[in-house]
Order: structure tokens, then C-alpha cells, then sequence
């Protein structure tokens, strides 16, 4: 699940990286969009994953 939620964030921060390059008012309203919407998922899958205790495997 933390897995899921790092990957969500990445994503996030991806898509509003694509997004605030200039190119088209639009593009940038998308990647704002997709931002909030994968980091929202980062956070509930966070959130989901420290209360069920299903982690995956360790990290270290």
C-alpha cells in the first residue's frame, strides 16, 4: 500500500510538472487537476495502509 501511495505521488508531481511548462493555459489546469487527484490518493492509501497494517514488504 505504501508502494501504491509513493507511486500516486510521483505521478502527481508528474503530471503537474508536464502541466506548469507554459505551453497551453489548459495543460496546466489538467496537470493541477491530476495533481490533486493522485495526491488525494497518495494520502488515502497512506492513511489505509497504516491502519490495516498491510504494508507489503519492509522497506529496510
Amino acid at each position: 500500500m505504501l508502494r501504491a501511495a509513493i507511486a500516486f505521488f510521483v505521478i502527481g508531481l508528474a503530471a503537474m510538472a508536464l502541466g506548469a511548462g507554459g505551453f497551453a493555459g489548459m495543460s496546466v489546469e489538467i496537470g493541477r487537476m491530476l495533481l490533486g487527484i493522485f495526491v488525494l490518493l497518495a494520502i488515502i492509501s497512506f492513511v489505509v495502509s497504516l491502519v490495516t497494517g498491510k504494508g507489503g514488504r519492509s522497506i529496510t
